[in-house]
């Protein structure tokens, strides 16, 4: 390895990444290959994290297809105050966890959330980006994805914890982050070292799930073409969208 640390060999990869033309997926792979390539060890430190998570079947309970979104009242990157329930009176809503401008995973997510606003706003739907974050962090990621759509800031994962997505990095993870240059305590004002578990729910305009992914393994995402697909259903008047949930590693 270089003179550079992790983190800044990994934002080269993320931005090899993000020129890819291929699926969200696809681009995701491609950094996850690259931090094996990397660091073994810090690829099997995960490895172990996301086993554990899996196994204590982390995210399960989350709101399920059909049942409803809990109401958020979360402050955007510029600090102004925004409703769940406020949103939908506009027409469905994606909500999309993110662990933070600092992951290259969230990054691409981000970045891949942004490309799609077009259509999801053509469908009547609309984007919001959650992290447990500070406002300001929140704004880089925002302005790094030239995203159209705001990123909230769940402090203290209040509102991830209400859904169940909330879980401990764990001492290990911990100090592998820290060795490798990502200290996350600052970027989120707090030194508990909890996040949320990546997920990505679209919430139709009478408030209940229509549908959902949840992952443990935060290198994978919801696919794009699976998000406009669960919306356009809705603008079709598809009650029936797609639900997405995985637990284990493929």
């Amino acid at each position: 390895m270089t003179g550079k640390t992790f983190a800044e060999l990994l934002e080269e990869t993320t931005e090899n990444s993000r020129l890819m033309d291929a699926p969200l997926n696809a681009r995701l792979k491609s950094v996850a290959n690259e931090v094996e390539r990397l660091s073994p060890e810090f690829a099997a430190v995960v490895g172990r994290m996301v086993a554990r998570l899996e196994a204590s079947e982390v995210g399960q309970s989350a709101p399920q297809v059909g049942e409803p979104m809990p109401d958020f009242i979360l402050p955007d990157e510029r600090g102004a105050l925004v409703r769940l329930e406020s949103l939908l009176e506009q027409g469905p809503v994606v909500v999309s966890f993110h662990r933070g401008h600092w992951c290259p995973y969230c990054k691409l997510n981000a970045d891949g959330l942004a490309r799609i606003v077009p259509e999801i706003r053509r469908r009547g739907a609309q984007i919001v980006a959650i992290s447990p974050e500070t406002h300001h962090y929140g704004a880089e990621l925002k302005s790094y994805a030239r995203a159209a759509f705001p990123v909230l800031s769940d402090i203290d994962n209040g509102y991830a914890l209400e859904l169940n997505l909330l879980f401990w990095v764990g001492d290990e993870k911990r100090a592998a982050m820290k060795a490798g240059g990502f200290d996350i305590a600052p970027y989120q004002g707090n030194d508990t070292w909890m996040l949320p578990i990546p997920a990505t729910f679209v919430v139709g305009r009478d408030g209940l799930v229509k549908a959902r992914y949840i992952d443990p393994d935060y290198r994978r995402r919801m696919e794009l073409d699976d998000i406009v697909a669960a919306v356009a259903a809705l603008d079709a008047g598809d009650e029936t969208a797609p639900s997405r949930r995985r637990l284990s590693a493929s």
